[in-house]
């Protein structure tokens, strides 16, 4: 039982970290990607900035997406957990009463 309570109280930093991972990859990801082919792309086609320019738009709109779509994905999941919590709680203060 004492190793259960020690994974319990260790696991509450775990979300946190899944988020903050998810959200770093959605800024930094696109982001560079854009850095590096956008420079590579203008050298080429000799259109400087305007490529690196247009990528930096688009990543940007990407990064935006995703950690609007991982603040939605939590929030929903959190609603899920409370929703259930009370759920769980009402049944157990139900048969409390029956008994």
């Amino acid at each position: 039982m004492n190793n259960l309570d020690n994974q319990q109280n260790n696991a509450w930093w775990q979300p946190a970290i899944a988020i903050f991972t998810q959200v770093t990859g959605y800024i930094a990801g696109p982001i560079i990607i854009a850095l590096y082919l956008g420079k590579y792309l203008d050298e080429k086609y000799n259109s400087e900035p305007w490529i690196f320019l247009g990528l930096t738009a688009i990543a940007f709109t990407i990064s935006c997406w995703g950690i609007v779509r991982i603040a939605i994905d939590y929030t929903n999941k959190i609603e899920r957990e409370l929703k259930e919590k009370d759920r769980n709680q009402n049944n157990e203060s139900n048969s409390r009463t029956i008994r």
